[in-house]
């Protein structure tokens, strides 16, 4: 059962490719790679540190987190050496002692439903469904299928279609987005290979962060849609646009460790010296998304130039989250407002706009309602503080925003609100000048003015005990009681 588990994707009748069965490792390498002719698969997933490649083919390379465990079960054992940090192992950074053996049944038994039910659909004796949806699991129904026509709502709370999905909120939500917009029909998509693609894409995000998981990719996709849905955006992008914007949006966070570039840069990381400190995680969540969409073979079907550039269009819109790149983006996006001469007839600026459109959803969640908003601060400040605990126990300085003795939730959020959240939101609403622009920037300011609040009651409670401390000092305590 953990072959299966590790190879969830593939039909029972099928050979697995030795590309496949080394996914899991360090490196991945595509059938067609010049660098996997004649070699054993186990040799290459021992390839840890030192990392070579032909410069002609690197798209056909894509990098994935270290997964010691898994690679052990499988009976390839890691490279032994000495780094000069003590290894991190990144997907059990934020795990609970009880939580691997629960995670591996339940998916253990959404492969097997799913492998049942496709055996029992109609599409696989060949006669084409009605509904494309038929194919998603059972519970897609109820409650989850309700809160589904009220997906462009601004208030849509991710974390009940969550649960209300059994976890699968990033497989259902997207499925049905781009069912939604008629993609499956208009690209001639194979339903099988598009419900592959977005198992695998939910599978390699880590459930053990608090913050960069699926049910953030979820919640940036559904963000993603309320965009396309404003007029500006919905007259003037095409198909393709679109396709490509839900894609982005559903893999922009890609296999992310739960750490930032910053602490793969200085403790050596091989991602780190792969992509030259540039964009580190970003370009690693784009190959990510390539290497899914090949192993997948969603895009198969389409011309080689045409799938070519889809994968270096996803690329630039993905690499636009860099938060680093914020000012640099947010200054060309005034620029153009300035000079009133975006033309989204012109496809060069229809891919601005819809990386901008990405840059809000990735950073949209100061400005849902406060329910919302909250739940996420809360989680994003529990990865920084897990990141700098990590760094502390390597001796390394503590990054900013991740100390839990010196930095708060408040704080956190109302320096972020001001500084990145709202010079964006404010030209975004600039540029699309709608109710939902407007709304956002009103939620904004409520939050941020509520985490004052919170800031002020934390001071107010820190001085307390101090005033009490002096009160009783100066006055004697009456005759007969004690303290205690």
């Amino acid at each position: 059962m953990e072959v299966c588990y590790q190879l969830p994707v593939l039909p029972l009748d099928r050979q697995v490719p030795k590309h496949v069965l080394s996914r899991r490792g360090a490196i991945s390498f595509s059938s067609s790679s010049s660098l996997f002719r004649g070699s054993d698969p186990r040799k290459l997933s021992q390839r840890r540190g030192a990392i070579s490649y032909d410069s002609s083919d690197q798209t056909a390379l894509y990098i994935r987190m270290l997964d010691v465990r898994i690679r052990s079960r499988l009976g390839f054992e890691p490279e032994r050496r000495s780094p000069p940090y003590p290894c991190v192992d990144f997907r059990i950074l934020h795990s609970r002692p009880d939580s691997s053996g629960s995670t591996s049944t339940r998916n253990i038994r959404r492969l097997l439903s799913f492998q049942r039910y496709l055996h029992s659909s109609p599409l696989y004796r060949g006669v084409p469904a009605q509904n494309p949806l038929h194919i998603l699991d059972d519970d897609y129904t109820g409650q989850a299928k309700c809160m589904l026509e009220k997906v462009g709502s601004w208030k849509f709370d991710i974390f009940l279609f969550d649960r209300l999905t059994n976890g699968n909120s990033l497989i259902t939500l997207t499925f049905h987005l781009i069912n939604h917009y008629g993609l499956i029909q208009l690209f001639q998509l194979d339903m099988v290979k598009l419900r592959r693609f977005l198992v695998m894409v939910q599978e390699d995000y880590h459930s053990q962060n608090p913050y960069h998981n699926a049910v953030h990719a979820a919640d940036v996709t559904q963000a993603m849609y309320c965009y396309l849905q404003e007029p500006k955006l919905s007259k003037s992008l095409t198909s393709c646009d679109i396709l490509l914007g839900l894609l982005a949006a559903a893999t922009h966070d890609l296999d992310h460790p739960g750490v930032n570039q910053p602490f793969l840069i200085k403790t050596n990381h091989y991602l780190a010296a792969l992509y030259n400190n540039t964009s580190v995680l970003e370009n690693h969540h784009w190959r990510s998304a390539v290497g899914l969409l090949r192993e997948s073979g969603l895009l198969s079907h389409l011309p080689a130039e045409d799938r070519l550039n889809m994968e270096k269009q996803l690329g630039s819109l993905i690499l636009a989250t860099d938060i680093s790149r914020q000012n640099e983006y947010l200054s060309q996006f005034r620029t153009h407002l300035n000079k009133q001469d975006l033309c989204l007839g012109n496809a060069g600026h229809r891919h601005f706009v819809l990386q901008m459109a990405l840059k809000c959803a990735d950073i949209c969640n100061p400005c849902r309602p406060w329910d919302l908003s909250k739940q996420w601060s809360k989680k994003v400040t529990e990865e920084f503080f897990h990141q700098g605990d990590v760094e502390k126990k390597l001796r390394l300085e503590v990054s900013q925003l991740c100390d839990r003795q010196s930095d708060s939730v408040a704080n956190i959020q109302i320096g972020f609100m001001t500084f990145v959240v709202e010079p964006l939101f404010a030209e975004w609403a600039r540029f699309c000048d709608t109710r939902l622009s407007h709304t956002m920037l009103d939620h904004l300011e409520q939050n941020r003015t509520r985490w004052r609040r919170v800031l002020q009651e934390q001071a107010c409670s820190e001085e307390e005990p101090g005033r009490h401390a002096k009160d009783g000092a100066r006055k004697p305590l009456p005759q007969g009681s004690s303290e205690s």
